[in-house]
């Protein structure tokens, strides 16, 4: 029997990657990676932003192809052209942003992942199969919905059920519990344990350590390219241990907040009502304040209305009824730039399109909130030395890996492009910062930094709206907690009268509270 109670396990490996070497310009992504997925396991595969993780998925799904090294599938070699060859040596791929087509039906989505449906009515040849297989896994979901319709969450299903259906033996989830509530991920958890039962083999990215001790039997480590644990059981490890492989130190201890000291208000929003992109209420009068040295944390399942409500207030969509204050000034339908000058830094969700300039250097980009004033200014023309001595700081200062200040902004990866928007924003010493799940997608180290510079900003006297589905940052750094279900906030608590349960079940709509 395997680790936790599978099916007797194969002694011949599913998946054996050896030497995987790959290569672009200026960087080696994997350098002689080797990695094995047997039969009947989830295995984590962990690392920072960089280290390779999902280079090398990518390799084994066909996306690229290596540069140096072999791949073996039930002890043959082979070699994986394209995503067409992999899943047709059973292996699938659950990619952090799903490729459904929005406008078209469950059914209609799998079969067109499918050969040899036909050119007829190909979703009625599937639909029982998916409702088959739906059943048996407990993955739920009415064939007949139309993408759009669907939570995040039930989009996922989808998505595994394309690969059910394929009969898929590899199974690749890269980040596949970011978007979901916590009872959602429980039924995850679930779902991948019964497929590693019947013999399956799971590969199961995470930036999230407390994940790989409940779902996965052993992990494998990659830091800047290579290996540095491989194949690792699980129990014989720690979190502090992984954390310390992936990193290279020792994490620092867990945050430690002062008692708040709580100043007027910086951001009120009264009875605010705001439509979505379809024109439908996604924000449905909402109310609450941030005061000035507190977190206010809002949590939700993606898609319940909390990017509808950051746009409002940062003035990126007008809202449809209500009223939004900012320092006592009246901002609703106001442009971002207004906004913006009344002291308020703006950390965004779309880090690339919203967050920087990518074709502007590492400089220009963060000096765009003080190229007019002085010493960045002389007379009518910027004083590039002045710039340049000051970007070097500040990218020594926040940690921000680039070549040079020169370098484009859009060539560093997510990590460095979230230091760099914080470095600029909090450069100005906001009196609101607006933060859009500013950790998101980032490795143990960087996140720790960000949580730590918002606990810094804090302390300093500024207010914080932080917007995330990261329950336990969510925890960890507010000071208040409101919930949004379905455009409203269902709940207002404490910390000490929150717990994972509670907001789980406020996330999903099961449970009201508001407390004021």
């Amino acid at each position: 029997m395997g680790a936790r109670g599978e099916a007797p396990r194969s002694r011949e490996p599913l998946v054996r990657m050896i030497g995987i070497t790959k290569r672009f310009p200026g960087v080696i992504a994997n350098d002689k990676v080797d990695f094995e997925l047997m039969p009947g396991e989830v295995h984590a595969l962990l690392g920072e932003n960089g280290a390779g993780k999902t280079t090398l998925m990518n390799i084994l799904y066909g996306l690229y192809r290596p540069d140096e090294g072999q791949i073996f599938i039930d002890g043959r070699e082979v070699e994986i052209r394209s995503p067409r060859d992999a899943m047709r040596l059973g292996i699938g791929m659950v990619h952090q942003h799903f490729k459904l087509v929005s406008t078209l039906t469950v059914a209609e989505n799998i079969a067109l992942s499918l050969e040899g449906t036909g050119l007829i009515l190909p979703a009625r040849r599937v639909r029982a199969r998916i409702l088959e297989v739906a059943q048996h896994y407990g993955l739920e979901v009415d064939p007949d919905a139309r993408i759009w319709q669907l939570s995040v969450g039930e989009r996922q299903r989808v998505e595994i059920l394309k690969l059910l259906i394929r009969n898929a033996k590899v199974l690749i989830l890269d980040e596949p519990t970011t978007v979901l509530a916590p009872g959602e991920r429980e039924e995850l958890f679930k779902v991948l344990r019964k497929l590693a039962y019947e013999g399956r083999g799971i590969v199961f990215i995470t930036h999230k350590l407390e994940e790989v001790f409940r779902v996965a039997d052993r992990v494998t480590v990659l830091r800047k390219g290579r290996v540095v644990a491989s194949g690792l059981p699980v129990r014989s490890t720690t979190p502090s241990e992984l954390a310390k492989l992936m990193i290279g130190r020792e994490l620092k201890p867990r945050l430690v907040k002062k008692p708040a000291r709580l100043g007027e208000p910086v951001l009120e929003v009264e009875d605010l009502s705001v439509l979505d992109d379809k024109g439908l209420l996604a924000v449905r009068g909402v109310s609450f304040n941030v005061r000035r040295g507190e977190i206010l944390g809002i949590a939700g399942v993606a898609g319940n209305g909390q990017r509808e409500l950051v746009e409002a207030i940062i003035g990126l969509r007008k809202p449809r009824s209500g009223r939004i204050r900012i320092d006592g000034h009246d901002v609703t339908g106001k442009a971002p730039a207004d906004v913006l000058k009344l002291g308020v830094a703006y950390i965004p969700e779309d880090r690339a399109r919203y967050g920087i300039v990518p074709d502007l250097s590492v400089a220009e980009n963060l000096i765009l909130k003080l190229y007019k004033v002085p010493p960045f200014k002389r007379g009518f023309f910027l004083d590039e030395e002045y710039i340049l001595s000051w970007s070097r700081k500040v990218v020594s200062d926040f940690g921000i890996v680039t070549p040079n200040v020169r370098a484009p902004a859009g060539s560093l990866s997510g990590g460095n492009i979230q230091r760099l928007i914080l470095a600029r924003e909090l450069s100005t010493r906001p009196k609101l910062i607006v933060a859009s799940h500013p950790t998101f997608g980032l490795d143990v180290a960087a996140t720790e930094q960000i949580r730590s510079l918002l606990i810094e900003q804090r302390e300093r006297g500024a207010g914080v709206l932080l917007v995330s589905e990261d329950l336990s940052e969510i925890m960890e750094l507010s000071d208040r907690i409101a919930v949004m279900h379905e455009g409203q906030i269902v709940g207002l608590l404490s910390p000490s009268e929150a717990d994972v349960e509670k907001i789980g079940l406020m996330m999903s709509g099961k449970l009201k509270e508001v407390d004021g």
